[in-house]
């Protein structure tokens, strides 16, 4: 662990820690603007499970309000000509969250970080903890960790965390237990859980997205 916190401790005075601060002044200027704003954050997170987020940035771009006001024959044609694999199944999800929207920006964004994940777990079909918790970060919350497999490959290679690649999902007790390793090391870090998740996933592909 001692390296893997040298190593933040290095980006943290670099470029790289230029980039992670202005990414969270993003995130949080997205939380306090308007509605459409976070759906629109919604929909992106519910575009990159299992696809590239590179590409996922590109569509949200092209699309913008049409999260909101396509049909879902239009959103899934949109999706499949920009080359996303499960354009048919995140079109029907995302016009399915439509009905959550006026919910989730009166009231549910005024509770507790913990509380609104649970409830876009339970509401919002296609998220689970990992894409619930990517878009509260991206809207501001700070206290959440994103755990995807590149985040869980360079836990498991520092020896931080005990993981069966061969599963392809982790169990919410899972998520939590590893939430809790992530917590530790950011407290050793001194950043909170939304930069690093930026710092680690810098260190396994080079790039700082969101």
């Amino acid at each position: 662990m001692k390296l893997l916190i040298k190593k933040i401790q290095n980006l943290k005075k670099s470029k790289v820690g230029d980039i992670v601060r202005k990414r969270i002044l993003e995130f949080e200027k997205v939380g306090s603007s308007s509605e459409k704003d976070v759906f629109s954050e919604l929909c992106f997170c519910l575009l990159t499970a299992n696809f590239q987020a590179e590409k996922c940035i590109k569509i949200q771009n092209e699309i913008g309000q049409g999260f909101e006001n396509f049909s879902e024959k239009e959103l899934a044609l949109k999706l499949k000509n920009f080359g996303h694999r499960f354009w048919p199944q995140r079109a029907e999800r995302i016009v399915l969250a439509r009905e959550c929207k006026n919910e989730l920006c009166e009231n549910v964004l005024k509770k507790n970080s913990f509380e609104i994940r649970e409830w876009l777990v339970e509401n919002v079909k296609g998220l689970g903890m990992k894409e619930s918790s990517h878009f509260l970060r991206n809207i501001g919350y700070k206290n959440l960790a994103i755990i995807d497999f590149h985040i869980l490959d360079l836990l498991f290679k520092e020896g931080l965390i005990e993981f069966d690649r061969k599963k392809k999902t982790l169990t919410k007790n899972k998520y939590l237990e590893i939430e809790k390793v992530l917590k530790n090391l950011s407290g050793k870090c001194s950043v909170n859980l939304a930069e690093l998740d930026l710092y680690l996933w810098y260190l396994e592909t080079g790039k700082v997205l969101k």
